[in-house]
């Protein structure tokens, strides 16, 4: 039984009783199908394109990214101990603009923006709630936002900490260089919420020694001011 072909009040109640209740719902169902429409048109934290995106985000990261981290099988950005291979990110990365890649490996999603003053900061896409991929909306605020769409997760965009949702930690971050003819470069990880000398120690300790000095990291010896050994 449909939910328009409800049972008469009496005796007398039958197909003309049931057809008017049909009509009698149609204009409240209609209303219900309006009001709906106006309500995504005026969602004012998601766009129609970040809808597009949620479908794909939703159909695929969201199912698998959960019964990944309950299982706490899930990789993370900056497990590794070792320094990863330096990969090209761009060509060029002009302010406002932003640019996904794969770092520091083929299955690790990443984000590389740059800011309105010019300032180059790169993350994981990848959401610390539910694994869901993270979208750079250049329009949100005076330096954007890095959004989840699965539960409207916020991140700062300079800093990668938690701005708004439900995510616990804030995004790894992805270390990157500008060579002198504009291209991008990303070079090394950290943990969520790892200081970036700490991560930076980590990974160059053992395979750039040189590099591990010049950055300070404990256990490294200055070099000499006239350059002898």
């Amino acid at each position: 039984m449909s939910l328009t072909d409800q049972p008469g009040a009496g005796p007398t109640a039958g197909p003309t009783a049931g057809h008017a209740s049909a009509r009698a719902a149609e204009p409240a169902a209609e209303a219900a199908r309006e009001q709906l429409r106006d309500r995504i048109s005026a969602d004012s934290l998601t766009t129609r394109r970040d809808y597009l995106r949620i479908v794909a985000t939703v159909s695929g990261g969201l199912a698998i990214g959960g019964v990944g981290v309950a299982a706490g099988i899930l990789h993370r950005h900056g497990d590794s101990e070792t320094l990863p291979e330096t990969r090209k990110v761009t060509d060029q990365l002009l302010p406002g603009q932003s640019v996904a890649f794969r770092f520091p490996g083929d299955e690790d999603r990443a984000l590389a923006v740059r800011l309105g003053d010019g300032t180059l900061v790169g993350y994981s896409a990848v959401c610390t709630h539910l694994s869901c991929a993270v979208l750079w909306r250049a329009d949100r605020g005076p330096e954007g936002e890095l959004y989840c769409p699965c539960h409207e997760g916020v991140f700062d965009a300079r800093t990668g900490e938690v701005a708004a949702g439900p995510p616990p930690r804030p995004l790894p971050r992805i270390f990157l260089i500008e060579q002198l003819d504009g291209s991008v470069w990303a070079v090394a990880t950290a943990r969520s919420g790892e200081p970036a000398k700490d991560a930076l120690c980590r990974q160059f300790a053992e395979p750039r020694p040189d590099m591990a000095q010049r950055l300070g990291c404990p256990g490294t010896t200055t070099a000499p001011e006239n350059g002898q050994t």
